[in-house]
């Protein structure tokens, strides 16, 4: 390997590092979590997202979050938890202590599992 190929694995090599610390969860063995994402899975659960979106968010009556959040940005995703869309069925989350209060980390979980990283819809912590 010349010094060029070595420099361009390495930038390689930073470039993954940099962008798997940008993820805004953490996961091992595709199932078990971080504690922040934990409180995202547990947000989702106390919500009943799943009455819509389904057990393992590939849609129901509301649409698959593992395709959307594809896509839709962090903002987006806020902004359509917060104010919902009515016009679509999907309800408002605003006044929801147990949502609001918990927002970053439910987008953490959706991401993970959109991502492919969080391999089942339902989660652990991972072990201490």
């Amino acid at each position: 390997m010349n010094l060029k190929t070595t420099w361009f694995c390495v930038l390689l090599g930073l470039a993954a590092s940099v962008q798997a610390q940008d993820k805004p969860y953490k996961v091992v063995d595709g199932y078990k979590v971080d504690a922040e994402t934990m409180k995202g899975f547990r947000s989702w659960r106390a919500a009943a997202c799943d009455r819509c979106h389904g057990a393992n968010q590939e849609g129901m009556v509301g649409p698959s979050l593992i395709e959307s959040l594809k896509t839709l940005s962090k903002e987006d995703f806020i902004k359509t938890v917060t104010v919902g869309r009515l016009d679509k069925g999907m309800q408002s989350f605003g006044n929801s202590p147990v949502v609001m209060d918990n927002i970053n980390q439910l987008y953490a979980y959706l991401k993970g599992r959109s991502d492919g990283a969080i391999t089942r819809a339902k989660v652990e912590p991972i072990p201490q």
